[in-house]
């Protein structure tokens, strides 16, 4: 049986563990407020191997705003002719099934995925998911704790960034930054790294 789909998940060994490190561009900053995707990208990894890579453009259908194209470079031409979100929820469950969602500033992109799929009739299935943003702030020395200047700290190139998939590549070197640290300190299940993002103390497990 897949651990993922046991009862006591938390238990999961860290080396077996997939993670989804995933990232959305939206037409707005809340879903309460019309906001829409129209971007998200999604990398899975296995013990910092990449298993999949998963990108798409989504057509929000509404106008994006000047000010938010300023932000992210996405623009009306370019989602003209894409999926609209309920067209391409099947994949992205079927590309996230079985993994641990990873984000940084997991509030912001776990509203819109979350919110987008309930509209199509479905859930978001993940039981636990990590926020790289709270790994940095409670464990991290950076200058700021934005994802493209951890990245660059981290001597990754922040080229792209505020694009889906580029910040997904950022994520998931974050994550594996903060996951040598944890396990060299002794976590060893999934458990103890969901805890490490508000414990400030890294102590042995």
């Amino acid at each position: 049986m897949d651990k993922l789909k046991e009862k006591n998940i938390l238990d999961t060994p860290i080396s077996e563990i997939k993670f989804a490190c995933m990232d959305t561009e939206t037409t707005g900053l809340s879903p309460a407020t019309g906001g829409r995707l129209c971007e998200i990208a999604v990398l899975i990894s296995q013990n910092n191997n990449r298993l999949l890579s998963y990108e798409t453009l989504i057509n929000p259908g509404k106008i994006i705003g000047a000010e938010v194209t300023k932000i992210h470079g996405i623009t009306n031409e370019m989602v003209a002719n894409e999926p609209m979100f309920f067209q391409t929820a099947p994949k992205l469950l079927s590309v996230l099934e079985n993994c641990v969602i990873v984000c940084h500033n997991a509030d912001f992109d776990i509203q819109f995925i979350a919110g987008e799929l309930g509209e199509c009739g479905f859930r978001l299935g993940s039981k636990v998911i990590l926020d790289t943003l709270k790994y940095a702030r409670t464990h991290g020395e950076f200058s700021k704790n934005r994802l493209g200047v951890i990245a660059q700290e981290l001597g990754h190139d922040s080229k792209g960034w505020h694009r889906a998939l580029a910040d997904a590549k950022m994520t998931e070197v974050v994550l594996y930054h903060f996951l040598k640290k944890f396990q060299e300190n002794g976590a060893k299940t999934l458990g103890d790294i969901q805890k490490l993002q508000t414990r400030k103390k890294l102590e042995q497990f």
